[in-house]
């Protein structure tokens, strides 16, 4: 038996001077680990205006608020693949996002959740009660969902789908909320909504135009956040209803930034900074709010730590509940997304973030096919470029072509607006941060240099409706979300209806 109260006590006090605990034997605890997509810090109790979350904030008022918290990547696939092993995808050769898919993971890693098993935990994935059961993985390396893993020929992630018992053995759960992330389900969320977002009372960061359709997207963004923190009080009632609520910790993060612009898919504040909230039953911990830098795959360590699992020697992560613990930084990769093959590291800490950009020809505005169809802001923004309507810190965004270095002050510009890389008075920072960044390369070098990218079909689709829907597209341009599912569904069934005819004629 774990004395998992003395343990969590130690490690809770020496990271947020926190009164002591009663400490006594107990089972070992129930895990949850709640991973909604593509979200930023936009929750109300990390401050965002005009949205609502009442379960969120209960859960961060009764435990502990990370404000500091980090992905390794800003996109999906390669931050889950970190998360999932608790090793930077680098490392692990997972950098490349949908790449590697039938490619097994180097002998001397294994995901976390494999760990759990070996140590008596039921793994489960999923929930019966959210949207689209939030079953994803998406994870560069070959595995399966279900099933048992050894990592040769059997690579199951979980031992099941969705249902949480009662059965007196522990349980470890990963749930993934997909409302947040884009989709073709944002107006129907916004429809059936009982007070949806006032776009007159949002607040834009102030590199996004003020435009009624960027207002409006923001605040369908919103309206998704307070569907999913629904969501979240669902899964804390099915909890208590089946009386697991004393000894079941939750633990809530976002996979990366929102899915805007400066967001998923670039190293600045938006698509790295994510909300970490860990939740214990009220016997455990009071609330508090911690300003420790946290990594991703720090919270995969730590769960292992919460289970009385030892974190092997493999991962990155550290557990934040060891005494000591502490991050100076964390260290951030970009590459591979579709057709964009960027290759670019950052690191930041509680004041500095330093970005080097390797393929500085890539514009930020790449003009990606799939976010033509899922980032209203661009196509506005575009527009309002070209006849000169926008102001210095939004022209950013749409220069030609990238610097070679970034660096910001975080204390001073957190919006990361104005790039110091240049500025003779920082050149020692800038020296320093340099040398940690091509440390870390250094240190994350992949164990392998595999590469097998998944073909996306996103370029074809945006051609096809350019030149076969035309209205569609000039929704497109001013700001509409035309749906890339939709269009991506028709593009399929007229490729197939072309396919047969030119059968049928020859």
């Amino acid at each position: 038996m774990i004395n998992f109260k003395k343990t969590l006590t130690l490690a809770v006090v020496s990271l947020l001077t926190v009164s002591a605990i009663a400490q006594k034997e107990i089972k070992r605890p129930n895990i949850i680990w709640i991973m909604a997509e593509d979200m930023s810090l936009d929750l109300e109790c990390y401050g965002m205006e005009a949205v609502k979350t009442p379960n969120l904030n209960k859960m961060a008022a009764e435990g502990i608020r990370y404000d500091n918290c980090f992905v390794t990547n800003p996109i999906c696939s390669p931050s889950r693949s970190a998360m999932m092993v608790g090793t930077h995808q680098l490392k692990i050769n997972a950098q490349h996002h949908r790449s590697n898919r039938e490619v097994p993971l180097d002998s001397k890693f294994k995901p976390f959740t494999a760990l759990l098993r070996d140590a008596g935990y039921t793994t489960i994935l999923g929930n019966q009660s959210v949207m689209g059961l939030g079953r994803k993985t998406d994870v560069n390396f070959k595995s399966e969902q279900i099933g048992p893993w050894d990592g040769k020929t059997q690579f199951g992630l979980f031992d099941k789908y969705d249902t949480i018992v009662n059965d007196d053995k522990p349980f470890f759960a990963q749930i993934q909320l997909v409302a947040s992330h884009r989709g073709d389900w944002w107006n129907e969320v916004r429809a059936k909504s009982k007070h949806p977002v006032d776009p007159a009372k949002v607040k834009l960061p102030s590199y996004l135009a003020d435009d009624p359709a960027i207002r409006l997207d923001w605040a369908k963004y919103l309206d998704q956040i307070e569907f999913l923190d629904n969501e979240v009080g669902m899964i804390f009632k099915e909890l208590e209803d089946k009386g697991l609520a004393d000894n079941t910790i939750v633990i809530f993060i976002g996979d990366n930034g929102r899915c805007n612009i400066k967001g998923k898919g670039y190293l600045e504040d938006p698509g790295l900074h994510i909300p970490f909230i860990m939740h214990y039953p009220k016997n455990y911990a009071g609330p508090h709010v911690s300003k420790e830098i946290v990594s991703a795959v720090d919270i995969t360590a730590t769960i292992l730590d919460l289970a009385g699992v030892k974190v092997p020697s493999f991962m990155t992560g550290k557990s934040i509940l060891k005494k000591g613990f502490k991050n100076d930084y964390v260290y951030a990769a970009r590459d591979l997304w579709d057709e964009i093959l960027e290759k670019s590291r950052a690191i930041t800490s509680d004041k500095w973030k330093y970005i080097r950009n390797d393929k500085p020809e890539i514009p930020y505005d790449a003009h990606q096919a799939y976010l033509e169809f899922y980032r209203p802001a661009i196509h506005v923004m575009r527009r309002l470029n070209e006849e000169g309507k926008l102001n210095e810190a939004q022209k950013l965004f749409f220069a030609p072509k990238k610097p070679v270095e970034e660096l910001y002050n975080l204390e001073k510009d957190p919006e990361e607006l104005h790039n110091l890389a240049m500025d003779t008075k920082y050149s020692s920072i800038l020296t320093k941060l340099r040398k940690k960044t091509l440390r870390f390369d250094k240190k994350m070098k992949p164990v392998s240099d595999v590469y097998e990218p998944e073909i996306a079909d996103a370029v074809q689709v945006l051609e096809w409706v350019k030149k076969e829907k035309p209205e569609q597209y000039q929704q497109m341009l001013d700001g509409v979300e035309i749906g890339f599912h939709k269009m991506g569904q028709e593009y399929k069934a007229a490729n197939k209806k072309n396919k047969q005819t030119k059968k049928s004629d020859e």
